[in-house]
């Protein structure tokens, strides 16, 4: 198959060093090995995280992470506050509805972020704190918004909800401080901005969620955390772990330091301020408002006269540059250029001219 330059929201361009890790010869993932490198892939994680806390490492995609946060820290019954901002940010909120959790939308405009003075209005009604928990979406792939999670954080800690947050799409990317900020339990995925192939999900909590754990009565399995956490204090996963992805991760995380986590940070917003810039010259809309841009995936409406469908299909087929449509009500509406992996900035300019040279195609019939 012809080399195609990936820009979606995931998964991502993987640099070659870290693919071909996943070559190494299989091992026992009860011996002194893998201890180690676990040891290695959770210290390399905790600034990423911006936690001194536990993490725990899961053989699954992101939404298994976020299913997790959810099946350890609730019972069925409780209230939440789903403050979705996307597709995901609704998934959230199903899974937690599927655990029987009684969950309540703050409901936000198409494009925007969370608004801290809405949020803060339904905190401070919640004056008997039926609320318990929070859902939040750190950054959202299906429109290309972020939140502000530091100006959400002083709110959530004056209520005292447990905060849920998906940041599967957004750490690595930018900056977070777990810790500070006080959020409860974070998940995450090895196919986004730590650019390694997909498989592997990583969640941290706080000490108020860890302490959540020994609720025995929380139907949980496979995604039991605190097994999960009894397991990686003795170097272990409590189930086969999928070792040749983290032998990816434990290289992409190396190189991720090497690089530096600013310099991550500075990237990602430098290359999605050019995507932006660029769609809008081409006569791109963005769906994103201003102050809600995500730096990992821009999503923008094309221009009049041009169907998101045939021109990802042309970007594909003829130049071999692979961007994402919509998804739900967004599906055949509008385009999502991600900018995590392994791409450097004449990638960028690479997608550009196809996109211009695709949109001539289109408009002129020869397509």
């Amino acid at each position: 198959m012809p080399r195609q330059l990936l820009f979606l929201p995931g998964p991502v361009m993987v640099a070659p060093p870290v693919l071909r890790a996943m070559d190494r010869p299989l091992i026992d993932h009860r011996g002194p090995e893998f201890a180690a490198m676990l040891e290695r892939i959770i210290r390399a994680l905790r600034p990423v995280f911006g936690t001194r806390g536990e993490i725990a490492i899961l053989g699954s995609s992101g939404t298994g992470g976020m299913e997790a946060l959810v099946a350890n820290l609730f019972t069925p019954g409780e209230r939440l506050l789903s403050c979705p901002v996307g597709s995901f940010g609704k998934r959230f909120a199903g899974i937690a509805a599927s655990y029987g959790c009684t969950v309540e939308t703050l409901e936000t405009p198409l494009g925007a972020a969370v608004d801290p003075a809405a949020l803060q209005a339904r905190l401070h009604a919640d004056s008997d704190r039926r609320i318990t928990g929070v859902l939040l979406t750190h950054n959202e792939t299906s429109t290309g918004v972020a939140n502000d999670m530091a100006a959400l954080a002083p709110m959530l800690r004056a209520h005292g909800a447990i905060t849920l947050v998906d940041s599967v799409s957004g750490l690595g990317a930018s900056e977070f401080r777990m810790d500070e900020w006080g959020y409860d339990a974070v998940a995450t995925a090895s196919q986004k901005a730590l650019a390694a192939p997909p498989g592997v999900a990583m969640v941290a909590l706080s000490e108020r969620a860890r302490a959540r754990l020994e609720n025995r009565a929380l139907a949980r399995f496979y995604f039991d955390l605190r097994r999960a956490l009894e397991f990686s204090h003795i170097g272990q996963t409590p189930w086969t772990p999928p070792i040749s992805i983290l032998f990816a991760l434990d290289v992409a995380l190396a190189a991720y330091h090497a690089a530096g986590m600013q310099a991550a940070f500075e990237r990602h917003a430098g290359f999605a301020g050019f995507v932006r810039s660029e769609l809008q010259r081409l006569g791109f809309t963005l769906l994103s408002h201003p102050g809600a841009h995500s730096d990992t995936v821009v999503a923008a409406y094309p221009p009049p006269g041009i169907d998101p469908g045939p021109l990802l299909r042309t970007l594909r087929e003829e130049y071999g540059i692979v961007l994402s449509g919509g998804q739900a009500e967004l599906a055949g509406k509008i385009v999502r250029f991600g900018t995590m992996g392994d791409v450097a900035a004449s990638d960028l300019q690479t997608a550009f001219e196809a996109i211009e040279a695709a949109q001539l195609e289109l408009t002129s019939g020869v397509a």
